[in-house]
């Protein structure tokens, strides 16, 4: 049966504008992206939902394209994540799609987008690349290229956030949300409710902070990549004066 939800992306992506390097992040297209898996390792656990919802910034949430997964893993679920994510065993196999199928798909929409310089928007990003280059290993190998493959367009607002706001406390999605004044659509840990929340997050980054506006789509990455050197070496030292050991991971 087609996917109703999947043909409207189809659609909106080809009507979708080629943007330009010089294109500002508070004017710009976005394609959020959240997944729901079987636990936190990339490469052994897996997908079992997900969340595309291509933004329009003239039109805004209600001109939102979303296609979204169920995906059966073939692998176990754990206590924990069903526990955050609701999903168990029994539901994934007897309601998901095929894991080749959705994956092909997810990394389709994604590349189209990513040819249209429209960058890839994710909390916490490099978690959700992660699995998606994880599950695409597993099931598309040779078939599909990995998104960590090439110069892929990410827009995160976890690490905006960290350099334009320097608040203590957690930084999960859900407070940031509240500390931007976003108002979720649904439960956080739906990975389509987490995908808007996320996108609904540029919009008060970009209005509060003119230098975040102002950042284009050449200049994104390495603004990030900066931007998250600089919050890794001063959590590092804050570790280090806890007698804990320092982070070491890269950003994408």
């Amino acid at each position: 049966m087609e996917n109703t939800e999947h043909t409207s992306m189809e659609q909106a992506l080809a009507s979708a504008p080629q943007q330009e390097g010089s294109t500002r992040l508070g004017d710009s297209w976005l394609l959020g992206f959240d997944t729901e898996t079987t636990g936190t390792r990339p490469g052994k656990d897996g997908i079992v939902s997900a969340s595309l919802v291509l933004r329009d910034p003239a039109k805004g949430y209600s001109g939102d394209a979303v296609a979204t997964w169920i995906v059966n893993p073939h692998r176990h679920i754990s206590k924990g994540a069903s526990r955050v994510n609701g999903f168990t065993d029994q539901q994934l196999a007897a309601e998901g799609m095929e894991p080749e199928q959705a994956t092909a798909q997810m990394a389709g929409f994604i590349a189209r987008a990513q040819d249209k310089r429209i960058p890839l928007l994710a909390y916490n990003a490099p978690f959700d690349v992660q699995m998606l280059d994880g599950d695409i290993a597993r099931w598309c190998a040779g078939s599909v290229k990995p998104l960590s493959e090439g110069d892929l367009l990410v827009v995160d607002p976890l690490v905006l956030d960290r350099e334009i706001s320097h608040r203590s406390g957690r930084r999960n999605l859900g407070m940031t949300s509240e500390y931007y004044g976003v108002i979720p659509h649904g439960n956080f840990h739906n990975a389509t409710a987490d995908t808007v929340a996320a996108v609904d997050l540029i919009k008060p980054m970009t209005t509060l902070f003119p230098q975040v506006a102002r950042i284009t789509m050449d200049s994104l990455m390495d603004w990030q990549r900066q931007a998250q050197a600089k919050w890794r070496e001063q959590f590092n030292q804050h570790l280090i004066s806890q007698g804990r050991r320092p982070v070491i991971d890269s950003w994408l």
